[in-house]
């Protein structure tokens, strides 16, 4: 008889290597004693002491060195002859090769021969298993369940039986969920093979399986962790595994974690004899990452996992004040009462809470808010240094951290401010200039709130909404935890986008207000997750949701604030290419939608047409994408290349992968304005937030397209125009010292009309002249003013630039009309001399022509306009728009002007051939004609100006850029237009005797001087004009 003891021995195995290093290791031994004696075992292990030194052999034949300092029986099996009788010792279990090899799956003695296995038995690891699988409803109960729960009793170290439930989910699905739990750790691949075994026995599909028990989890704290530290955890397994991966469980909520900025995510900690490992690091952790974190390693079907709960000291994460009064009147020096309200999410930890100043506090319960408040009030008196009173709230946890948020409420001090209104159910306050009201109120089924602006002129500008939907609302926190690591998946990106569409789809075609919000909303999300796509992949599977959402987003007019529509279009554009070259298209050539269209090639020679356009180029690898949108061009700023057309669609062109130092890329944009003799190649400046042409060179092909091409990949576009001098920083300093001149010398000229009117105006003749030659000035005083203070459009709100375009074009229609009303009298008066008009016959038919057909013309082109849904204004230039030939609203300017210049031309040959040809006789009408030979030079000098000016602006139209004569006249034309009002008082004023005589008389009456020597003085001299008698 013989007894065979298996002998678990921990030693220190000493290596002497020139430095000496110390292992930990643990070696099995197998203790054979041949005798008739039955010795006990604990005997033999008591024999075996720290003073008892062994040798052991690796592979390589080394020796080294063993020294005993514990030791333990795991196994013991009593041979007689042929027959077997092993057990494990307490605690310990028959390992899976014993189980497997031998069938010794239970605690029962195992009577086979197991001499030969390598590990016999093992410590007792308890195991949990959580099974799961998707059967059609044809399973058979009985029977499938048995053959179920006999292929499961394989399992090594069952204990109990399997658990099996069955649940209907669908007219043709069930679930068949099972759970058991052993005392061994699994030998997954023979696992594996029971579930594929069950998968072909079985209706059913692929079996999906957790266990809990064999993988291996560290933690970096042992308690509550503070507010904002940066604990970590680690997982390793025995295994070598296929992924692995974290999620975080709160409440019914499971997420899974990716890289993020709070998260760092690596498996780069895997040991010999651990060879996976996976690792999570938490950046600044907040209460929102309090909860149960669970690590994975999968293998096929089987994932093992290991899970630790973290507790964060809590502080609100996100604290939202709010003040009623909006604005604190102190205009009176009375004491103004306040409420002040702190909302942080729904908590029932019971923060310790300071306010500052202090007053009476209260504390409000909500379905989904916690809310502090403070009721207190500003001493006016002892504010009256300050523009804003502070008031803040201090919350401190158990840890003694704290979470601190104040907010400014704005003071009125005196009576300069805007006025009090109610716009759409809002109340707007009275406010002191310079400040931005919040009104934290959004309607029904949003959240959010509105700004609204008192500017330094104390007028409101246009309300501002950050009023978004809850369910968009829902899209923007989960992918601000997507981009901080927290639901990082596939899956939740793939929501996310789709949360995306959903919303953009109800968009209205005129996104004001809160629907304009919304697309804002939209915006941000695309640049969080486009920041996200730089640590987490995103798989082709979303470029649907994407592309439509993207499509539906340009649909809509994004409203008339010209600022806040640049800025949304440069981040919609910034934000959809770095998407388009960030996700991933392994399989697909390109998705398309109603306003987006993408397309990819992974060819060498790529060719692609989008939305019309058609794309060339050439690469020794990598993948291009090529993207098209409209409806966005019109939103983009446009400031270095104004008075351009934009055509209607915008190409993106990206490479991923492309090794290439020097690439061409041509694209052919269809013709959109066939009458323009300049086409700029242009792309978009992300940094300037502008187009610009470098690098980008324009021609047009025989079938009269715009070829491109560039040298870089970016946003392309096309850009056209009659000239390509639209803009000329030498032709602005003309324009804006011309007009000031000209205002200037129209002051003076009205200054010295107002003097010296009753002397001028003793007839009627030259009171028609007077009177026709004060309006023509006061309305270009005015028309120059409105151009002056519209000369940076992007500096004014759009209800003024709408105004001063009304002004511009109605004042400078009103000079035209009264230079008519002037020549016409004139030829009136040459011809028909012995039949002169009546003074009320001309003021009432001037007061007609002069002031009611501007007014009319004005008023029926916008109402034209406004009807037919054209815009009647380009806000870019705050003037009338010109779109091409005989198209836009400038059209009502040119053709009346153009017919009234016509009209003086045709005026002044007749006055002048009536002057050379007639003579008259009755010397009763020598004065009569003597003033209208001063008309007729008024005329000559008034009238050419006006009309070779404005016929030089046609003429501009005509001329090709390329002309030589194009320069000068676009010269000419800004010089002698901007300095008008100066001939005017050269003209009116200094080259009239009659005027001069009398501005000296007063003059000398004034001061006193003798008026003789000055009448004889200014009756010698040379004049353009013969004084009226």
């Amino acid at each position: 008889m013989w007894t065979k003891l298996v002998l678990l021995l921990i030693g220190t195995l000493s290596m002497y290597q020139g430095i000496s290093e110390v292992a930990t290791e643990i070696y099995i031994s197998e203790v054979m004693v041949e005798s008739n004696v039955t010795l006990s075992a604990k005997s033999i292990l008591d024999s075996w002491n720290s003073s008892t030194t062994l040798t052991v052999t690796d592979s390589s034949q080394a020796s080294y060195g063993v020294t005993i300092f514990s030791r333990e029986l795991v196994a013991e099996c009593l041979v007689v002859g042929e027959d077997y009788n092993c057990n494990c010792s307490t605690g310990y279990a028959w390992s899976n090769e014993v189980c497997y090899n031998y069938g010794c799956c239970t605690e029962a003695p195992c009577t086979q021969n197991i001499s030969l296995a390598t590990s016999i038995c093992v410590l007792k690891t308890p195991v949990v298993i959580n099974g799961s699988v998707q059967v059609p409803r044809s399973w058979a109960v009985p029977t499938d369940t048995e053959n179920l729960k006999t292929e499961l009793n394989k399992v090594n170290g069952l204990d109990g039986a399997p658990v099996v439930t069955i649940t209907s989910n669908t007219a043709s699905l069930s679930t068949v969920d099972f759970k058991m739990k052993t005392y061994v750790a699994l030998n997954t691949s023979k696992l594996q093979d029971i579930l594929n075994t069950l998968v072909t026995t079985l209706p059913s599909g692929p079996i999906l399986v957790t266990t809990a028990g064999m993988v291996n989890i560290q933690v970096s704290y042992s308690e509550k962790v503070e507010y904002e530290s940066t604990p970590s955890l680690q997982c390793t397994f025995e295994e070598t595994t296929d992924s692995a991966g974290w999620n975080l469980t709160r409440g019914s909520v499971r997420l899974g974690l990716g890289n993020g900025l709070v998260t760092t995510v690596t498996s780069n900690c895997a040991l010999p004899d651990y060879p996976s490992c996976v690792n999570v690091t938490l950046t600044k952790v907040t209460g929102v990452w309090a909860g149960t974190y669970e690590c994975g390693f999968t293998i096929g079907t089987i994932r093992h996992t290991a899970s630790s709960e973290l507790e964060v000291a809590p502080l609100p994460d996100v604290i939202t004040m709010t003040f009623l009064p909006l604005i604190a009147d102190c205009s009176d020096k009375k004491p103004v009462p306040v409420t002040v309200s702190a909302t942080i999410p729904k908590t029932t930890v019971n923060y310790t809470v300071t306010w500052t100043p202090g007053g009476t506090t209260g504390l409000l319960q909500q379905q989904d808010a916690t809310i502090y408040s403070l009721s207190t009030s500003i001493d006016c008196v002892a504010v009256e240094d300050q523009n804003n009173y502070n008031v803040e709230i201090t919350f401190k946890n158990e840890l003694s951290q704290k979470a601190i948020k104040n907010v400014d409420i704005p003071i009125l001090k005196g009576p300069d401010a805007c006025v009090p209104i109610n716009s759409d159910g809002e109340y707007w306050p009275k406010t002191p200039p310079n400040t931005i009201v919040k009104n934290s109120t959004c309607p029904v089924g949003r959240i959010g709130y509105r700004i609204r602006n008192c500017n330094s002129s104390k007028q409101w500008e246009g309300v501002v909404s950050k009023c978004v939907s809850e369910e968009l609302g829902k899209v923007v926190n989960a992918a601000n935890n997507f981009l901080n690591g927290l639901g990082a998946t596939q899956d939740m990106a793939k929501n996310i986008f789709e949360g995306i569409k959903n919303s953009s789809s109800l968009t209205p075609s005129d996104s004001g207000g809160d629907a304009l919000a919304d697309v804002d909303a939209s915006i941000q999300i695309f640049g969080v997750m486009a920041k996200a796509s730089k640590n987490v992949e995103l798989n082709e599977d979303i470029l649907p949701d994407f592309v439509d959402a993207a499509s539906n987003m340009v649909n809509s007019s994004w409203g008339d604030n010209e600022k806040i529509v640049h800025e949304m279009s440069a981040n919609y554009l910034t934000n959809v290419e770095d998407l388009v070259k960030n996700i991933q298209t392994n399989n697909s050539d390109g998705f398309n939608s109603s306003n987006l269209e993408l397309r990819v090639c992974s060819s060498e020679d790529c060719s692609m047409s989008v939305f019309g356009i058609g794309v060339n180029m050439n690469k020794t690898n990598g993948t291009m994408k090529t993207m098209a949108v409209k409806n966005l061009m019109e939103k983009l700023r446009n400031e270095k290349f104004r008075g351009t057309n934009r055509s209607s669609v915008l190409l993106s062109a990206t490479l991923v992968g492309n090794s290439d130092s020097n690439i061409t890329i041509k694209m052919f944009f269809p013709n959109e304005q066939p009458n323009a003799n300049q086409h700029l190649c242009v792309f978009w400046h992300t940094e300037k937030g502008d187009w610009s042409k470098e690098g980008c060179v324009a021609n047009v092909t025989d079938d009269n397209q715009t070829l491109c091409e560039c040298t870089h990949l970016t946003s392309f576009s096309v850009l056209m125009a009659r000239s390509a001098n639209v803009s000329s920083p030498d032709l602005d300093i003309i324009t804006y010292v011309g007009l000031g001149v000209s205002v200037f010398s129209l002051l003076i000229f009205l200054f010295v009309e107002s003097l010296v009117w009753s002397a001028v105006t003793k007839t009627n003749l030259s009171h028609f002249r007077h009177t026709a030659v004060v309006n023509i000035a006061v309305f270009r005083l005015l028309a120059d003013c409105s151009f002056l203070a519209s000369a940076f459009p992007d500096r004014i709100s759009d209800t003024w630039c709408f105004t001063f375009t009304v002004c511009k074009h109605l004042f400078y229609l009103a000079m035209f009309t009264w230079m008519l009303c002037l020549s016409v009298m004139l030829v009136h008066q040459l011809i028909f001399v012995f039949s002169p008009v009546r003074k009320r016959v001309f003021m009432y038919l001037s007061s007609i022509v002069g002031y009611l057909l501007p007014i009319a013309l004005v008023g029926t082109s916008y109402v034209y306009y406004k009807y037919t849904e054209q815009e009647y204004y380009d806000r870019k230039t705050c003037w009338l728009k010109y779109d091409r030939l005989l198209e836009g609203s400038i059209h009502a300017f040119l053709l009346p002007v153009g017919t009234i210049v016509l009209s003086n031309l045709f005026s002044m040959v007749v006055v002048i051939v009536t002057l050379v040809k007639t003579s008259v006789p009755d010397s009763s009408k020598a004065d009569d004609k003597e003033t209208a030979k001063s008309i007729l030079k008024v005329v000559v000098l008034l009238t050419p100006v006006f009309g070779v000016t404005w016929i030089i602006g046609f003429v501009i139209l005509i001329l090709d850029d390329t002309d030589p004569m194009h320069k000068v006249a676009n010269y000419s034309f800004t010089i002698l237009n901007s300095f008008q009002g100066l001939f005017i008082l050269i003209t009116g004023c200094l080259a009239e005797q009659k005027v001069r005589q009398e501005v000296v008389r007063i003059v000398m009456v004034k001061t006193g001087r003798d008026t003789n020597s000055i009448k004889k003085l200014t009756n010698s001299s040379t004049t353009l004009y013969t004084k009226d008698k």
